[in-house]
């Protein structure tokens, strides 16, 4: 069995959750991409104007001896909002929707229990509307996204919105950080 895995979330802009996902010990490589459509081989404005079906995800390649799904999605789920549909922040639309893919039937379970002890915590003031669904196919997105927030953090996009969630996930995850 390999120890090298894959995971692909939907979490609005996939900028963001590539600049925290990247920051991830024993995460291996970050891409974003586009997946949970029809249209074959989308692009980002086909994605953005909303009718190819497709969220902006991520891949998340990483050693699963080391780190587990299960974290994964704990991760996924304290760096954006789950409870609100088609939308993250200002960004708005149904290429912004929350989405956990899985794999198999043991990533499903795990995501549908993980999703269940949230909603009994009350940890949300409102009902998580994160979609679950079977992995399909992902469309690696065009060069220039990858490492969009490293290679752009003058942007303003980056400083306004990128960073503090940066900030927050390095705050609250400092031991299972690369450089730590």
């Amino acid at each position: 069995m390999s120890t090298i895995k894959k995971a692909y979330f939907a979490g609005g802009c996939f900028w963001c959750t590539e600049a925290i996902f990247n920051r991830l010990k024993y995460v291996l490589n970050v891409n974003p991409g586009y997946s949970g459509g029809l249209t074959k081989d989308p692009t980002y404005e086909e994605v953005c104007r909303g009718d190819s079906g497709h969220a902006e995800t991520i891949e998340i390649i990483y050693n699963s001896e080391k780190i587990d799904f299960h974290f994964l999605l704990e991760i996924f789920f304290k760096t954006h909002d789950p409870t609100t549909i088609n939308r993250q922040g200002n960004d708005v639309g149904p290429h912004y929707r929350s989405i956990v893919f899985y794999s198999d039937n043991n990533e499903k379970k795990i995501a549908e229990k993980f999703i269940y002890e949230l909603n009994k915590s009350g940890c949300y003031q409102s009902k998580i509307v994160t979609e679950l669904l079977k992995f399909n196919t992902f469309y690696k997105a065009e060069d220039y996204h990858s490492d969009y927030f490293e290679n752009n953090e003058n942007q303003p996009y980056c400083k306004v919105v990128i960073l503090p969630k940066v900030r927050k996930f390095e705050g609250m995850y400092k031991k299972n950080l690369k450089n730590n």
